[in-house]
């Protein structure tokens, strides 16, 4: 049978469950604007009958009042794998758009300001020395326009190798990152260890363990696992990175120098598990591999492709031009050359003397003729299309980059979204649950008045008279 002092027992529960809704909820309206936050639920139990019955004494199911049975964070394991994998696709893509589309800048196609703009320049000034062979301004005009389809070459490698230099400084920026990340997620999962092994609150460490591998997933794609000790272990191309309270680490083996300058060798990434040796690793995701990505496939592509269209347009110029004779009436010599490691190359002009431009299809002496700048200019058609194969293929990797990273971009949004509406603080349910609680206090307090009155009664004014 239940007492009187039971029922000041159970009220007192109350008031302590309900003090405990109100902290918490109130802690959670504090960090609604904190990143990686999960908010907190109170998880209430009723206090029931002992777990083993006495001989001789039975529970009459009135219940002892409440008590707090858990305090949850409120995440979906699940979630959070899909939002690393997501996020590891979504940086790997963002920073190959990011990176293609500065290229694409750089062209000025089709804004008339690129290298097309400057075969066309070339070919009208040629078509003007073609009128004009005897003109000295016409032929100083030829070489000035040939000279600014080479300086128009440059500009392109410049854009290229720019864009590798800066791909390698954030290469080793990222590295850097990862490497940091990956100490301060080992010593979390230590102190989230030690926190369960003393019964302490660990949801805070819990917050920033998952904050830190989302962000690894971010650089490196790495996929990450809980173990039994509360903490991540991570795994990047294969390669344990953190394992309980150890971290490993990611270098660069090769093609870069610690000043993000190339060191001429092929790009190797190693990564070294805790207690082991380093091992090649190949197929990140993440920002770290599609920096990787584009330092090996797509800019040294590219590079090649600008000099492939330099070597096609030195050799069609060069043969038209050789196969003409200069105003004193000699033979023509080679207008371009190819040296990719000139400093204004890799398109370089030879000729510098106005006169010695192979205008003329008539040789043995000074002529008027200017049959052979009609074919110089003819030569550039085959080259120009060759620029605007390469300019249109750069353009459709660019929008299919653009469109994967849309697409990606929708996947990531639709699960940010699932975990954000699972985890994250809603002020109107904070509101209403204060509320509850505040009611429930307040109802708890005045049982409490009640029974106080109760035991007055019967301590002060039991047998008394009036």
């Amino acid at each position: 049978m239940t007492g009187t002092f039971s029922s000041v027992s159970s009220a007192l529960s109350a008031l302590r469950y309900n003090q405990v809704v109100m902290d918490v909820a109130s802690g959670n309206i504090a960090n609604v604007a904190t990143d990686g936050y999960a908010r907190r639920r109170v998880i209430g139990e009723s206090v029931g009958a002992p777990d083993k019955p006495a001989m001789w004494s039975r529970y009459d199911g009135h219940g002892d009042g409440v008590r707090v049975g858990s305090l949850d964070r409120m995440v979906d394991p699940l979630l959070d794998l899909r939002a690393r994998r997501e996020h590891g696709n979504q940086s790997f893509l963002d920073t190959r758009a990011a990176s293609l589309a500065r290229i694409e800048t750089g062209l000025g196609e089709p804004a008339g300001e690129g290298i097309s703009a400057a075969i066309a320049e070339f070919g009208a000034s040629l078509h003007d020395l073609s009128n004009h062979p005897d003109t000295s301004s016409v032929r100083t005009q030829v070489l000035a326009n040939a000279q600014g389809l080479a300086d128009a070459v440059a500009v392109q490698r410049r854009n290229i190798e720019a864009e590798e230099g800066d791909q390698r400084m954030a290469l080793l920026a990222d590295i850097d990152e990862t490497n940091a990340l990956a100490k301060d997620l080992a010593a979390t999962n230590e102190a989230i260890n030690a926190a369960r092994l003393s019964g302490t609150d660990a949801s805070a460490l819990l917050d920033a363990r998952d904050s830190m591998a989302l962000r690894l997933a971010d650089l490196t794609g790495g996929t990450a696992k809980e173990n039994g000790k509360g903490g991540l272990d991570v795994t990047v191309g294969g390669v344990d990175l953190v394992t309980g309270n150890k971290a490993g680490r990611i270098d660069v083996a090769s093609g870069v120098a610690p000043d993000g300058t190339a060191d001429g060798g092929p790009l190797v990434l190693t990564a070294t598990a805790p207690g082991g040796s380093p091992t090649a690793v190949t197929g990140l995701r993440g920002e770290i591999g599609g920096e990787v990505t584009l330092l090996t496939v797509t800019l040294p592509g590219l590079r090649a492709d600008l000099q492939g269209f330099a070597q096609q347009l030195a050799d069609s110029v060069n043969a038209a031009h050789q196969a003409g004779f200069d105003a004193a009436g000699a033979a023509g010599v080679p207008l371009f050359g190819v040296d990719p490691a000139a400093p204004g190359g890799p398109l370089v002009l030879l000729v510098s003397d106005p006169q010695a431009l192979a205008a003329s299809g008539i040789g043995g002496g000074p002529n008027r003729d200017g049959g052979n700048a009609k074919a110089l200019a003819t030569s550039l058609s085959g080259p120009e299309r060759a620029y605007q194969q390469l300019v249109t293929g750069f353009g459709v990797a660019v929008a299919s980059t653009r469109q994967q990273a849309a697409t990606q971009q929708n996947l990531t949004t639709q699960v940010d979204g699932a975990r954000e509406q699972l985890s994250g603080v809603n002020l109107d349910e904070e509101m209403v649950t204060m509320m509850q609680a505040q009611r429930s206090y307040e109802a708890a307090a005045r049982v409490m008045t009640t029974l106080d009155s109760v035991l007055d009664t019967l301590i002060n004014r039991t047998g008394l008279v009036r």
